[in-house]
């Protein structure tokens, strides 16, 4: 998984963000403003909002520990401390990044926190209501903290979900290394037996895998077991022709097995020409062949 300075050098900067959500150095001013408004009720808000907080089914299992609650008021207070700087750069960006971050490690469902900026956003509304100001400087201050309240979002959700594609993508490059295991069961002879379904990513990566390990174990025979293959159309025909004339280009024959009548009978109607690729019906068939290939006989042991 990449660091968040991997992370950080993916996305938009702070002055890039701030032409984005049309935040200019006026609006800055106006969260300034609403600062000295907003901050000595800041408290109340925030018990207000834990009170909401606390009727959500996800408060016991992420928050329902002291410590853990603890240290979250302590990360929130820090958050609208800086919030109600005005001061938005690259570093307000990066700590925005960072909770974005937390929150999909701790696998914080992005609707409680949608929800919570939501509950923020009308405590906030409701303290300008009550303050006694011009109607005017009341709509721009209100339409400035919305800004940066959906930047804010923003930027968390797109990290949240950055950081959620990594995991998937690593969990999916795990899953498809061990449904790819090329495996030597004899000297020579390498095997590699197939479950699921064939498409364009999983036949490079058989390919892939299976071409590293002919390299490291200079092996003659490479059985490809299709067996379990649930389909068999011209697009996955193509994939193991493919994969049998990478092989033998390494000096590394190729042989299919596992050819079941209907699979035969799929590949003769759709006209695909097999070429000079070796097929057997049964995994037994291409072993009993590879094994004669390389100078051994398998024979029954007497009882």
């Amino acid at each position: 998984m990449k660091s968040m300075t991997d992370i950080s050098d993916t996305f938009q900067g702070a002055e890039s963000l701030l032409e984005t959500y049309r935040i200019r150095q006026d609006d800055l001013g106006r969260i300034r403003e609403f600062a000295e408004i907003a901050w000595p009720k800041m408290a109340d808000m925030v018990v207000e909002w834990y009170a909401w907080l606390e009727t959500q089914p996800e408060f016991d299992h992420f928050f329902g520990d002291p410590e853990t609650l603890a240290r979250v008021q302590r990360m929130q207070d820090e958050y609208w401390k800086l919030f109600m700087s005005g001061d938005v750069n690259d570093e307000y960006i990066e700590l925005r990044r960072r909770v974005g971050e937390t929150h999909a490690r701790i696998g914080l469902p992005l609707n409680t926190y949608f929800a919570g900026m939501n509950i923020f956003m009308e405590l906030f509304s409701e303290c300008l209501r009550r303050e006694e100001m011009d109607a005017e400087a009341r709509s721009r201050i209100g339409e400035s903290v919305i800004k940066l309240l959906h930047l804010d979002t923003a930027v968390v959700v797109e990290t949240y979900n950055h950081m959620v594609e990594e995991t998937l993508t690593a969990q999916s490059k795990s899953l498809m290394e061990m449904s790819t295991p090329v495996t030597q069961i004899w000297s020579g002879i390498l095997l590699l037996p197939i479950v699921g379904i064939i498409d364009s990513k999983r036949a490079r990566d058989i390919m892939n895998a299976t071409l590293a390990k002919i390299g490291e174990t200079q092996a003659q025979i490479f059985i490809l077991d299709i067996s379990g293959v649930g389909v068999v159309d011209t697009a996955v025909a193509n994939h193991l022709i493919k994969i049998t004339k990478a092989t033998r280009l390494m000096g590394c024959d190729c042989t299919i097995s596992g050819v079941s009548p209907s699979i035969a009978q799929t590949i003769v109607d759709l006209g695909i020409d097999v070429g000079r690729i070796k097929t057997t019906s049964t995994m037994k068939d291409a072993l009993a062949d590879a094994f004669h290939r390389v100078g051994m006989e398998i024979s029954k042991t007497s009882d």
